[in-house]
């Protein structure tokens, strides 16, 4: 055989080797079902409630949410969580107010109410789940 016909036959069975190597590690959060089975329905999890909240991750983390929220809703026209973080009902309602930076606008000039920018408070702020997670965290905050 000449020492092409050696290079070729070489090439393809390290590229088969490779190949069968990188396909054996891919792993999925899947598990071995195959793509094209549909998707197992999950059990639905709890929330995590807290009296006083949860732990902030860092010092300038969102807080996270203690309750459900399966009722609330945010709309262009309404947003459910003024009805007890509003300034006007938080004393009331015994809940956190709605921190100063979320009536800034961009430019950073006070606005009287809040700002588009903050109004959809899920984008940040989001409620615990009692649930095991899908992937290792090894997160620290210092």
């Amino acid at each position: 055989m000449n020492r092409f016909a050696w290079i070729t036959v070489a090439s393809l069975i390290a590229a088969l080797t490779l190949g069968l190597a990188a396909h054996a590690e891919v792993r999925s959060l899947r598990g071995d079902r195959p793509i094209d089975a549909g998707a197992q329905m999950f059990d639905k999890k709890r929330p995590k409630t807290l009296e006083g909240g949860f732990k902030r991750a860092w010092k300038t983390a969102p807080p996270a949410i203690p309750h459900s929220i399966d009722k609330d809703r945010i709309t262009l026209e309404d947003n459910s969580c003024m009805r007890c973080h509003s300034a006007e009902n938080f004393k009331k309602e015994k809940a956190p107010k709605v921190g100063d930076s979320h009536f800034l606008a961009a430019d950073g000039t006070k606005l009287k109410d809040i700002s588009a920018r903050r109004y959809f408070c899920n984008q940040c702020h989001v409620p615990q789940m009692d649930a095991k997670p899908l992937v290792e965290n090894t997160f620290s905050a210092k």
